[in-house]
């Protein structure tokens, strides 16, 4: 039987994450693509969803498939996974998001050159809100991401061994692929509207810390907004475990 790093794995899952997830966005923002121009949204939701779907159904059964910062964290806190894990899984997310979106970068280059709006160029790697209230836009990410996290700490399943360890298999792997492909596209159609549902601090900083090293001149990486997407999801995760405590 195949084995794989768990550290290595949440890279994988995150980069094939970002490389399907921020090529739907590029696909249907960017200039004379096949799907400019098609209905946006739910194209962009579903295929968010089923980039979720290839990450966990790659990595699952090697670290859990987390692939996301908040639900790491919201995992530990609900004392269903090892606080020794948790800065390499989340290292191994920040660059696996990053690579994931680089190359998706590359693949549409040339569209990336003809298009000029900056907003569409920056909504291919990270979120912003419709309407800028970060009161609300913070509370956006924060139940999304809490939604996902709380949803998944429900999940029984098989445990599995990490360096040794045997440890509780909880993650978005945990749900197995379909399922939680399903939890993200809802999650994308019911709350995502006002933020873009970053709902995983990886997935949005990652890729936004790339388009600011892109050689565009008139980049703007919105860094005032930034901080959104990264504690947003960090305190509904760590909520979503705060609050799981309390069932068991």
């Amino acid at each position: 039987m195949m084995t794989i790093d768990p550290y290595l794995a949440e890279f994988i899952g995150t980069f094939f994450l970002l490389l399907l997830g921020a090529g739907v966005v590029a696909n249907v923002n960017l200039k004379n693509t096949i799907a400019e121009g098609q209905t946006p949204w739910v194209l962009i939701t579903t295929a968010w969803g089923f980039a979720v779907f290839v990450g966990v159904f790659i990595t699952g059964q090697f670290s859990g498939a987390h692939l996301n910062p908040a639900v790491t964290i919201g995992l530990a806190v609900a004392n269903k996974f090892s606080l020794i894990l948790v800065p390499g899984y989340l290292i191994a997310q920040f660059l696996g998001a990053m690579a994931g979106s680089w190359l998706c970068y590359l693949i549409y280059i040339d569209h990336y050159r003809l298009t000029e709006e900056e907003v569409l160029v920056r909504s291919t790697f990270c979120t912003y809100p419709v309407i800028r209230n970060f009161k609300n836009n913070f509370l956006s990410e924060f139940v999304g991401t809490f939604v996902l996290v709380f949803s998944v700490l429900f999940i029984a399943v098989p445990n599995i061994e990490i360096e040794g360890m045997v440890v509780e298999n909880f993650g978005l792997g945990a749900l197995e692929a379909l399922p939680v492909a399903i939890l993200v596209w809802v999650i994308g159609m019911g709350l995502g509207g006002t933020t873009g549902y970053a709902i995983n601090p990886a997935r949005d900083f990652g890729p936004r810390l790339v388009y600011q090293l892109l050689p565009r001149k008139n980049k703007d990486a919105d860094w005032s907004y930034a901080w959104i997407p990264v504690l947003g999801p960090f305190a509904g995760g760590t909520f979503a475990g705060l609050l799981y405590t309390l069932f068991v």
